[in-house]
Formats: structure tokens, sequence, C-alpha cells
């Protein structure tokens, strides 16, 4: 059954708690956003709350997509450039499919989605992310349309002794 997303939701105590639990699950799996396995739901609370500031501060919009239970199965924030000479560009960060649900094209779904989205932002030209390498990600974002446009060889550090490439991909939208 496909996920049904929902741009720009009302953020209640559910949302955010259901964003939270996904958040630290997916770390949990191995994936890639912004943390190293094990983490709590307290690890990661901080990090969800910067990213609500910046929806109240308008530089920021969340894509949630819900399972037919209703639970939260995937998200992504979609992040507006304040830089006068770059607001032709967003960035998409968080990109997250629950466990759960993973190997369903879920995970295609929410980049679709996210493209629809950003095509409804008034002048925005393309989607710019970055992913983690060691992965393989950038081969699935690769299939989905975006292009490498950019490599910093061990710029990130999961652990002593294992650093990652971080990859930028793009996708235009013109």
């Amino acid at each position: 059954m496909p996920l049904t997303f929902t741009f720009d939701p009302v953020v209640t105590p559910e949302l955010r708690d259901g964003v939270l639990d996904l958040w630290t699950d997916v770390t949990n799996a191995g994936g890639a956003v912004g943390f190293v396995p094990p983490v709590t739901r307290e690890d990661v609370r901080p990090q969800l709350v910067r990213q609500l500031v910046s929806m109240a501060e308008e530089r920021s919009r969340l894509l949630v997509g819900h399972d037919e239970e209703g639970r939260v199965a995937a998200t992504a924030f979609l992040t507006l450039n304040t830089h006068r000479l770059m607001t032709h560009w967003i960035w998409l960060y968080t990109v997250m499919v629950h466990p759960r649900h993973q190997g369903k094209g879920y995970g295609r779904d929410l980049l679709a989605a996210a493209e629809r989205a950003a095509r409804t932002l008034d002048g925005v030209e393309a989607i710019r992310l970055g992913c983690r390498g060691g992965l393989g990600l950038e081969h699935f974002y690769a299939s989905c349309g975006y292009k490498e446009v950019g490599r910093v060889p061990d710029a990130i550090r999961v652990a002593p002794g294992d650093d990652r490439d971080d990859i930028t991909m793009l996708l235009p939208l013109t």
C-alpha cells in the first residue's frame, strides 16, 4: 500500500513524536541521517527541535509520509536558501524511510513527492542534497535522477579511523 504524503503538515505532538521515533529507528538501523548508532530519542530530540524552529522561522518545510496505519513512515526537510544569490535551489535534508518499509519503493516515492513539493516553491530550479559515502546512497539517488556534482573525501568522521566522503547530489527541476 502506498504512503500518503503531506507537505507542510500541521505539527502536532503526535507528528513530532512520530518524526522523533522515525529518526531514532532509522539511525539505529544504520541510516545515514546525521547520527551514528546507537541513539535514543533524547539524543535525537535536540536536532529535531532545531528543525522545528527552522520550520517556524519559515526557513525549512517538512514533507511527511504516513503508512496505512497512520504512522510516520518517511520524511524529508526542504530547506530554503537565505543567501540572495542561491535562492534558486533548495537543500533536501534528513531523507528517511522507516526500516520496516524499506525495499517497497517508498524511498523513490518520497523523492518524487519532494520533487513535486519543490516545484510548488517560487523560483526553485533545483534540489541539492548531501549523502554519506560508503553506503551506496549516491547510486540510489542517481537512479532517481540526481547527479553527483561534488565529493569531499573523508569529510565525515563516523568513528575514529572510519572517515567517509561527503557527496553532493543535484536534481535540476527545469
